[in-house]
């Protein structure tokens, strides 16, 4: 298997194999940082996630909202649906936690706009 790295600006191409025990054997690194990402990526791949939630504000009726890390992959559809649960009924700041230790992650949801600057409040 091929793929680019993106954990470093050299773009390294990585040449990956699994050995018979599950490890992988990670070639065309340029950097150390090409065997963790070409592991985390194929193993247990993780992104950071941006979308949006409602709000009673008929001035803004959704604003953006984002992970403040990354979560497993296999968790952005259940990510989703908990985001389209959430209905916001006051001004939140820039980076102001929505949800708080998403899944149990670590990670949180939070606003991606100053909604105070935005609904005149």
């Amino acid at each position: 298997m091929e793929m680019v790295c993106i954990a470093c600006p050299n773009g390294c191409r990585l040449n990956i194999e699994k050995n018979e025990d599950g490890t992988l054997l990670v070639t065309g690194n340029k950097c150390p940082k090409g065997i963790v990402f070409a592991n985390e990526e194929i193993l247990a791949p993780k992104r950071s996630v941006c979308t949006t939630v409602r709000t009673t504000y008929k001035k803004l009726p959704v604003v953006p909202v984002r992970t403040d890390g990354e979560i497993p992959k296999e968790k952005i559809f259940d990510f989703v649906e908990e985001t389209k649960k959430i209905v916001l009924d006051r001004p939140y700041a820039f980076q102001e936690s929505v949800i708080e230790n998403l899944f149990g992650l670590g990670i949180n949801v939070v606003c991606s706009v100053d909604m105070n600057r935005l609904v005149g409040e």
